[in-house]
Formats: C-alpha cells, sequence, structure tokens
C-alpha cells in the first residue's frame, strides 16, 4: 500500500508531502523525489504525514545515493556562488565571491569571498538564505587563502603547495630570500597570491646553518693549493670560488677549505 511521507529539499524548505509507495525508509534518509523540474534530493522529515485528498503527490523514486548527494552538492554550490556574485552586484558590495562548499547533508553553504575592506554582508546574507531556503555563511578570505581555495600552478610548474600539502602557512620573510642568495625581484619570489613564496620557508634554516660556516667574500683562507681569496660563495652547492696567488680562479668544496683566517 502507498504511504504518503514529508520531505523537504533544503533545511527551511517547506514540507512537501510525496507518495513513498513500498519503500522502506526512516526519518532523516535522504530520497530521489521525482518534481516537475526533474529529480531533486530531498531529506525524509516524517513517515507519519496526514492524506492529502485530492492533491497530486510527488513519487520518490528511490532512497538517495552518495552519488546523488554529490550532484545535489555541486548543483547548490553552483547556484549558491552564482546568486551571491548577483546579489552582491546588486547591493554595491564591493567584493569577490570565490567558492562556495556545503556540508554533507547540503544544509548549510559557506561562500568565501575575497574584499579588500571589511564588508557588512548581513543584508546578503539574509537574502541570500531566503533565495536558496536554506542556512548561509560568508567568509573573507585572504590572499594566500584565496590562491588556495581557486588553485593554480606555481612558478615551478607544479600545483600550487597550499593546494596540496600545506595546512599552514608559515611566516616568510625578505631575510630568507637574501640568505639564499636569490634575486630580490617581487616578480621572481612572489607567488600566485602576490605574497612571498610559501617555498623560501622550507629550506631557511638550512641555508642559514651553511651561510654560518661559510667565509665571508674577501676573506684570506687556505686550500690544498695554497693560500687564496674568497670570490663569492655558493650555500646551495656548497662550494667557494677563490681567486689564488697565482689568479688562478677555482671553486672548490667547503670542506676543502683547511682553516679560515
Amino acid at each position: 500500500m502507498a504511504k504518503t511521507i514529508g520531505v523537504r529539499f533544503r533545511s527551511r524548505g517547506k514540507t512537501v508531502y510525496c507518495d513513498a509507495g513500498d519503500i522502506a525508509l526512516q526519518v532523516n534518509d535522504y530520497v530521489v523525489v521525482d518534481t516537475d523540474g526533474g529529480p531533486d534530493v530531498a531529506r525524509v522529515i516524517t513517515l507519519e504525514a496526514p492524506p492529502q485528498p485530492g492533491e497530486q503527490l510527488a513519487r520518490v523514486v528511490r532512497q538517495a545515493e552518495a552519488r546523488d548527494l554529490e550532484e545535489a552538492s555541486l548543483n547548490l554550490k553552483g547556484e549558491a556562488l552564482s546568486k551571491c556574485k548577483e546579489m552582491a552586484a546588486e547591493l554595491g558590495l564591493q567584493m569577490k565571491p570565490l567558492l562556495a562548499h556545503c556540508d554533507p547533508e547540503n544544509e548549510r553553504v559557506t561562500v568565501f569571498f575575497s574584499a579588500q575592506e571589511r564588508v557588512d554582508f548581513r543584508e546578503l546574507v539574509r537574502e541570500l538564505s531566503h533565495a536558496l531556503q536554506t542556512r548561509v555563511e560568508l567568509r573573507q578570505a585572504g590572499a594566500r587563502d584565496e590562491a588556495k581555495l581557486l588553485g593554480s600552478m606555481g612558478r615551478c610548474g607544479y600545483p600550487l603547495c597550499c593546494q596540496g600539502f600545506l595546512t599552514n602557512f608559515a611566516s616568510v620573510s625578505i631575510k630568507m630570500a637574501k640568505e639564499q642568495s636569490l634575486a630580490l625581484n617581487p616578480m621572481k619570489i612572489s607567488g600566485m597570491c602576490g605574497r612571498l613564496l610559501c617555498c623560501l620557508a622550507y629550506e631557511s634554516k638550512d641555508y642559514a646553518a651553511i651561510k654560518k660556516k661559510m667565509p665571508r667574500p674577501r676573506q684570506e683562507v687556505l686550500t690544498p693549493r695554497g693560500k687564496a681569496t674568497v670570490i663569492s660563495t655558493n650555500s646551495l652547492k656548497e662550494t667557494v670560488t677563490v681567486k689564488l696567488e697565482n689568479e688562478t680562479i677555482s671553486e672548490l668544496p667547503l670542506d676543502q677549505l683547511v682553516q679560515g683566517r
């Protein structure tokens, strides 16, 4: 015997009564319902819905599967981001919606955005929640967070570190670039986010430790070939370029320098 159940398509949506047929269901189960706009995912609110005389009930097709919930989540994310952009423009808010995220039950949407200054988005949240018929939260993202959310390719040709394995953003300073003898060109030592490259911090301690062992330029050192004057050093290769007393220029490993004076 067919049974009538109550479902909701969004957490704050109104209760819709459906014909569940002989499908075994429980409260809070997700089902696929055949609606005028096509199949849609809804959550079971009650199994004891009152009879609806003369009303054409929507039909429950089946219990929802993981792929149904994933597809519903993608649709909600796309709708949320699109409407957020549209409404933000209508309200004259200087913000850039970046990405929408849904909780596992598709009952709350979080929209991340970037902005040059703080934005009063309270009215936008109210209108967006009403339009989507679900709870909405807006979060402002910094420059590095924006790059992490959107993703891209780094200067090295690999996906951004923050998009993959980085969980926290370490403090990066221009001193780290100097210790690694990098050209202090903002275009070369900045990432896609416009901030200093995160990877400058990866080997910073190693470079600092090696540099302490390196002789200073113009310092006199003793090599297996005799006395020499330091011209330059290479921390990455751990080598020292020197000028010998016979005016010969030579690049030697650091461990071949017998002593410094």
